[in-house]
């Protein structure tokens, strides 16, 4: 007798591919006046010259656009039909995907499918509960550091709560993105038993799947977060086994597997 599962048979979790902010950030890093910046917020974040790096930052690293609206680079293009490519060997073909709203990520799936044929068939859902965190305020200045510098009482609010329970102003906390995902895990159970399910969405929403499968504390969360941070396209799959539990278990078989090569 088929022992019955409340869980998916298979569900692949992919992160989008590099996008623009990506590289914004890479290159704001690397940049002498920011490095000037850095030194100055962590000297004193109050200070006049943190304040006036900071606006000059502001001014020379502005992406111009939404985060709902920043695209893919010609490199997260091709990170994300190189993974198309592996994805059709690795995992069956979904019966339905969950991609988040976010252009960066709608277009990740776009150049999957294309690679990945089979996957066309598959039903699509645009699912608000796995988009990015919300950041807010924040979103205007390009970098969290720019914006304690120029409203100092967010980094003194954001030492007092932590990393996990500091809510960006009109925006969300770690902890709230993580109670929206488990609003998605129970959709999951609901709709989507026994089916084999492809997620395209964002690192930390990754992040929130996993630990609320593992029941990870806010601490070990925020490790997760600084040391296994999902990458560009990275894969996690999880397989249901009948076998384990009340009702089967999701099991972790691969976390944030690189199937696209590197360049240089």
């Amino acid at each position: 007798m088929e022992v019955s599962m409340k869980w998916p048979k298979i569900l692949a979790l992919v992160r989008h591919g590099q996008s623009a902010y990506n590289v914004l950030r890479a290159q704001k890093e690397a940049d002498p006046l920011f490095q000037q910046f850095r030194k100055a917020f962590e000297k004193d974040h109050r200070s006049a010259e943190a304040r006036d790096l900071a606006v000059q930052v502001t001014e020379k690293f502005a992406l111009g656009i939404s985060d709902y609206n920043t695209p893919l680079t010609a490199e997260g293009v091709r990170q994300a039909k190189e993974t198309g490519m592996g994805l059709s060997g690795l995992i069956p073909i979904p019966d339905i995907v969950f991609v988040s709203p976010y252009h960066r990520a709608k277009e990740t799936f776009q150049h999957i499918k294309e690679e990945w044929g089979s996957a066309m068939q598959a039903k699509l859902v645009l699912d608000d509960r796995i988009r990015e965190q919300e950041h807010g305020l924040s979103l205007l200045y390009n970098d969290w550091r720019v914006f304690q510098t120029l409203h100092p009482e967010q980094k003194d609010f954001y030492k007092m709560m932590g990393p996990y329970w500091y809510q960006f102003p009109q925006g969300e906390s770690v902890s709230e993105v993580r109670d929206r995902v488990r609003l998605f895990i129970e959709m999951l159970i609901r709709e989507c038993a026994g089916k084999n399910v492809l997620v395209v969405t964002h690192h930390l929403t990754i992040l929130s799947i996993r630990a609320n499968m593992e029941r990870l504390s806010s601490e070990e969360f925020i490790h997760f977060d600084e040391h296994e941070k999902p990458i560009n396209c990275g894969v996690t799959v999880y397989e249901g086994k009948p076998d384990l539990g009340t009702n089967g278990k999701l099991q972790l078989l691969r976390y944030n597997e690189c199937l696209w090569k590197e360049l240089g």
